[in-house]
């Protein structure tokens, strides 16, 4: 049966849950000092530029259901290409899909990334609910730490497959806190750890969007030798400014945007 948009996004925010131990706490915190009022700026998704599980693959559903691709990021430190994709409705959270070129990766990395993909079927990634649907592979301990050695990235997403990698809260639509140093300062004073690297606060007013988040807390992950407990999932902040013609900014830094990948690292 189809799903609606509201149904998937719904569907993708439960099974976030399930690897943010942090996200539903917060988001209750916002809820309850804003009477409800908490809006989800954007989601991102993560995966490998593989033609099977191409960027385009994951953002079919949502452009299915009348999202349009907007701008393009490049980061080529993390190897990395991303498009957001907006919908009409502007209720609707932006959703921002990047892929990991796994060519510019090692031939190691590389072999266990294609091994990997060979396990997923064509007709499990033309599901709708794929971009949800966790792990569709079995992978070792030591294909995880041979890749995570050389790719963060590589080794979430080989770790927890297709899933939300982190729901953003809009500051804009927050009654109070009303700007990004309160929203941070809320989260420190109640407990929660945030991702310092480029400083708490990523971005400023002059680029138009102010960015922080949670580091993402560590989960029991099963591999098919074992568990480990490695990152889950983050929760992000987004503050966005109005451009000199009066709208607000929709799209995202680049700068910022790579410094928010960080959150799931793993901490020393």
């Amino acid at each position: 049966m189809k799903l609606t948009i509201h149904e998937l996004l719904d569907a993708m925010w439960q099974d976030y849950l399930a690897l943010t131990p942090d996200a539903q706490p917060i988001h209750q915190l916002f809820d309850k000092l804003n009477q409800g009022n908490v809006i989800n700026d954007h989601i991102a998704l993560r995966t490998f530029n593989l033609e099977k599980l191409s960027l385009e693959k994951v953002a079919q559903p949502f452009v299915d259901a009348g999202y349009q691709p907007m701008d393009e990021y490049h980061f080529p430190a993390k190897k990395l290409f991303a498009r957001y994709y907006k919908h009409p409705d502007d209720t609707l959270p932006k959703v921002f899909i990047s892929e990991l070129k796994v060519e510019e990766l090692p031939e190691d990395c590389q072999t266990i990334i294609n091994g990997l993909v060979d396990q997923v079927t064509e007709e499990s990634v033309n599901q709708q609910s794929f971009c949800c649907s966790g792990r569709p592979w079995t992978v070792s301990m030591e294909q995880y730490k041979t890749l995570a050695a050389e790719s963060e990235y590589a080794s979430w997403l080989a770790a927890h497959g297709f899933r939300a990698n982190h729901f953003t809260v809009s500051i804009n639509h927050l009654k109070t806190p009303a700007d990004i140093n309160g929203v941070n300062q809320l989260l420190l004073d109640n407990g929660y750890e945030l991702n310092t690297s480029g400083g708490l606060v990523k971005g400023s007013p002059e680029v138009f969007l102010e960015q922080s988040s949670t580091m993402a807390k560590e989960v029991s992950v099963s591999f098919n030798d074992g568990e480990l407990t490695i990152p889950g999932c983050f929760y992000e902040f987004a503050m966005r400014h109005p451009m000199p013609d009066g709208q607000l900014y929709q799209g995202f830094v680049a700068a910022s945007a790579d410094k928010i990948f960080e959150s799931t690292d793993v901490q020393s």
